[in-house]
Parts: structure tokens; C-alpha cells; sequence
């Protein structure tokens, strides 16, 4: 079997063999979060993606250093740099701290990751802490030419770069298209051109995050932070830069200009994006007010729910699509997902209960070479859970007698099912279930509940956590608060 894989570029617009700089070794950077709210369903999608795709890269042998960056600064309301930061905005409406919010809200999305079995990142850096590697960028752009100060503002000078490169080579966009379809907003006036995009913005007087610099106290554009920690942590050529299509334009655009001026090429070989989830025909997300949160998904607390789903139901219908293709929320198609989910496992579990024969009466080797046939084009979820299916239904047939494998090939099918079910799709699998590892749940749970009251009481949410009192000692726990946090035993 051809065993070369296939990415989908976005940059070239087909399906590319995927061939790392450096042998063996795969640079893989994905734009995360921007910590000012609870992470949703649609922040799953990237997750889930690329976590897959990290996955299999370390199956297939490379060693893999996955950057996931943390957006705690510079991210303004609208794309055309107008509009409060998104952490300060919610700093000053919840009287905390910038930092405060952040580390409250990165600390919620990497519990909510953990829950659905996402791995961690090699290195998680915050924007925050790379701010003298962005204004060295600064520095680089203007002593080039492509950039201007206004105001105690820089901004990246669109129309100039595009005199010797093409920006809009990723999205398809070009300077006539959007001179055409732009207008001067208001505020925007110190720019040459509306579609100039921020390198370092002064701030005003009222704006919380802000850092010196020669230019005014400021903060750095939301596009340069990318460029900046990229650099650092995977050069300033590397593999693989990944993130939602809602990134591709401005985002990815304005980095691969910023990445051109400064070292002359894209930062990225392969630029990979996964489509969004949509929820009544409409892109989920914060911005629309459409979004159900991962708590919401996983207590079932939402109008649009009709009960609760677990973590490994929400992961396997996530990877019902395949990741270029929107995938539309409805409760049928979760519903449909966790008893697939539950089919599947119940099969891999039973792989333990079968007996080997004399001779097999299917093969799992062409098997196998579906499952890998289905990965390498373009890490196609879909079609590789449609051959697990095939799967399960030869070993349902072998635990009722009506099929058979030898000792040799058994072993095969529990190596591949354990490798496409749990190391590369990541389902979790609880196998044991004993008294103990009952016990362990229990108080993991109780924790947990427990957690999220000393948060809503850190948020002055006295109803959430009233509740979550009043609802464990209806059960039978016993909560005694402490300097500390809590203490808990049950009657």
C-alpha cells in the first residue's frame, strides 16, 4: 500500500503530498483561543481537528512539536482594528484584572480540552508574554518600507507590499476587490487605506493592557502576534499552520504579509482549515449570540438541547464530518452519534472475548489499508469510521460464531482497532469497571461540581452556586468551606 499522506493546502488550493523540511520532524502551529468567555461547540472544530491530526502525524512516526497559541491581548471587536479589546472589554465589565479573565478563562478551556481527550500542545504561548518579539517585527517591517506611524499607531501599508507580492494569494482577495467593497469607517482615518491592518496600536487613555514602546504606551495588532511566536518556537519557516476558516482572511492573510516583509516567504508550507459548525444555517459563534457552550453540551442546560451529551459523544460527531465540510448542529445528528459512539466501543471491548480459528474468513490487512487510505487522504474522519463500522460488524459476527480469524490476524485487528479507535480518533474507552474506579469517578465528579462552585462564587453567581450546594447535599454530600476552597465527605 502507498503509504504517502495528503493535506489539502488552502495556499495552493489542492491536495499536496505532505513532505516536511526537516526529515522526521513536523513544525504544526494552530491559532487558539481568545480567553474572554466559556469555550463552545464551535471551538471543538479546531480542537478536534488538529488534535487528530497531531495524532496521526506521532503515529506515523514524526516527531511533532505543536505550537497552540493563547490570545490574551489585541484582539479588538471588529476586524478593522476599531473597538475595545475583548479581554479589557470584559475586565472592566466584570471589574477584574485583564489577567484575572484570562487565566480564569484558560484555565476553563484547557479543563473543557482535557475533558474531550484533546492533547496537550508541545508549547502554549501567550501573546502577552512575546511582546518584545513583536516589536522587533515592527522594527523590521518599518525599517523595510511597509509600514507607517500615525498617531502613535503603526499599521502594515497594504497597497505598497502589494507592488512586489500578492496579498491575497490565501483568500483570493485582491486590492481592487477591496478598495471596492471598503469604505473609510470612522476612527479609521489615520489609516492610508481601511484595509490596512494594525502592527502596534496607541492606546487610549481609558484601555487597561498597554506596554511602552517607542512608539506610544500601546499594544500589539492581533495579526502580529501569530507571526511573532511562530517564528520563535518553529522558525520562521516551518510545516503546518492550521485554524478555522473564519482565520483564513484577515488573519492568515495579514501573517503571511507581515512573515514575506520580514523574512521573504510564507511562514507555513501547508496552511490547513477546518470549516465551521453551523447552528440554524449560521457560522456558531459569540459574535451572532448562537452558541451553546461545552458546559451547556455536557449538562444538556440549553433551549436548543434535548438532553445532555458526554465529551466522547460530542468528539465522535465532530469527526462525523469530514473537517473542510460544515457540520450542521441538530440534536438527531448527536443522538445518531453517541449510539454510533456506543457501538463502536461496545466492539472494540468485546475484541477481547474472541477466540481465534484455524482460518479467517475476512481480511484484515485490506482493512487496515482502508483505515490508512482514508487518514492519508486528507485525514478523511468520515470514511475512516465507515471502514471501522465494517469492523464491528465482523466482529459481532465472530462473537455469534459466523466468523473466524487466526491467532496472527486477531492480534492484527486488536493492534489496528486500538490505534485508529484510541490513538489517533482519541475516544476514550473505560474498560474497567470496578468498585474502585467507581469510587475514583465519584470524587472526581464531586471535585469537579465543586470547582465550578468556587468559580461561580469568584463570579458572584450565587445562584449557580447555591445550587450546586443545595443539589449535593440532596444526594448526600456533605460541604464545608474552607480558607482553602472546600472540604466535602458524603453521609
Amino acid at each position: 500500500m502507498d503509504n504517502k499522506l495528503f493535506l489539502y493546502n488552502t495556499l495552493s488550493r489542492k491536495k499536496e503530498e505532505f513532505q516536511p523540511i526537516n526529515q522526521n520532524h513536523v513544525g504544526l502551529y494552530v491559532c487558539g483561543p481568545t480567553v474572554y468567555g466559556d469555550p463552545h461547540l464551535g471551538h471543538t472544530r479546531p480542537a478536534i481537528t488538529f488534535d487528530i491530526l497531531f495524532r496521526y502525524l506521532k503515529h506515523l512516526g514524526f516527531k511533532v512539536r505543536y505550537v497552540r497559541n493563547i490570545t490574551d491581548v489585541g484582539h479588538l471587536e471588529s476586524d478593522g482594528d476599531t473597538g475595545e479589546d475583548k479581554i479589557a472589554k470584559k475586565a472592566r465589565l466584570e471589574e477584574l484584572e485583564p489577567m484575572e479573565v484570562v487565566q480564569h478563562y484558560t484555565n476553563r478551556y484547557q479543563s473543557y480540552m482535557d475533558e474531550l481527550n484533546i492533547q496537550k500542545p508541545s508549547i502554549e504561548p501567550r501573546a502577552s508574554g512575546h511582546i518584545i518579539e513583536q516589536l522587533e517585527i515592527v522594527e523590521d517591517i518599518l525599517s523595510k518600507g511597509l509600514a507607517y506611524e500615525s498617531n502613535g499607531s503603526v499599521y502594515f501599508d497594504v497597497e505598497k507590499y502589494n507592488e512586489s507580492n500578492n496579498y491575497g494569494e490565501l483568500s483570493g482577495r485582491n486590492i481592487e476587490d477591496l478598495l471596492s467593497t471598503t469604505r473609510e469607517l470612522d476612527g479609521q482615518t489615520e489609516k492610508r487605506n481601511s484595509f490596512d491592518f494594525a502592527l502596534w496600536k496607541k492606546a487610549a487613555p481609558e484601555h487597561i493592557m498597554r506596554w511602552p514602546s517607542r512608539f506610544s504606551d500601546g499594544f500589539p495588532g492581533w495579526h502580529l502576534e501569530c507571526s511573532a511566536m511562530s517564528a520563535k518556537y518553529l522558525g520562521t519557516e516551518f510545516d503546518i499552520h492550521g485554524g478555522g476558516m473564519d482565520l483564513l482572511f484577515p488573519h492568515h492573510e495579514c501573517e503571511i504579509a507581515q512573515s514575506t516583509v520580514c523574512n521573504g516567504h510564507t511562514p507555513a508550507r501547508y496552511w490547513m482549515h477546518n470549516n465551521m459548525i453551523t447552528i440554524d444555517g449560521q457560522k456558531m459563534g459569540k459574535s451572532l449570540g448562537n452558541f451553546i457552550t461545552l458546559e451547556q453540551m455536557f449538562s444538556g442546560e440549553h433551549d436548543k438541547l434535548e438532553q445532555s451529551y458526554s465529551p466522547m459523544t460530542v468528539r465522535f460527531f465532530i469527526m462525523q464530518a469530514h473537517y473542510r465540510s460544515t457540520l450542521d448542529f441538530s440534536n438527531e445528528a448527536l443522538q445518531a452519534s453517541q449510539k454510533g459512539m456506543e457501538r463502536l466501543l461496545e466492539a472494540f471491548t468485546n475484541l477481547d472475548k474472541l477466540e481465534a480459528s484455524d482460518s479467517s474468513s475476512f481480511s484484515v490487512k485490506e482493512l487496515s489499508d482502508k483505515c490508512y487510505v482514508a487518514l492519508n487522504d486528507d485525514v478523511n474522519t468520515p470514511i475512516l469510521i465507515a471502514h471501522l463500522f465494517d469492523a464491528v460488524k465482523n466482529i459481532n459476527s465472530m462473537l455469534a460464531g459466523k466468523a473466524s480469524l487466526t491467532s496472527a490476524d486477531l492480534d492484527v485487528l486488536k493492534q489496528l482497532m486500538s490505534a485508529m479507535v484510541i490513538d489517533i480518533l482519541g475516544l476514550s474507552v473505560n474498560i474497567e469497571n470496578n468498585s474502585a474506579g467507581n469510587d475514583e469517578l465519584l470524587s472526581e465528579s464531586i471535585n469537579l461540581l465543586l470547582n465550578l462552585r468556587v468559580d461561580a462564587k469568584a463570579n458572584k453567581d450565587w445562584a449557580t452556586a447555591d445550587k450546586i450546594r443545595n443539589e449535593l447535599q440532596a444526594l448526600g454530600v456533605e460541604i464545608k468551606d474552607t480558607k482553602d476552597g472546600f472540604e466535602w465527605s458524603v453521609k
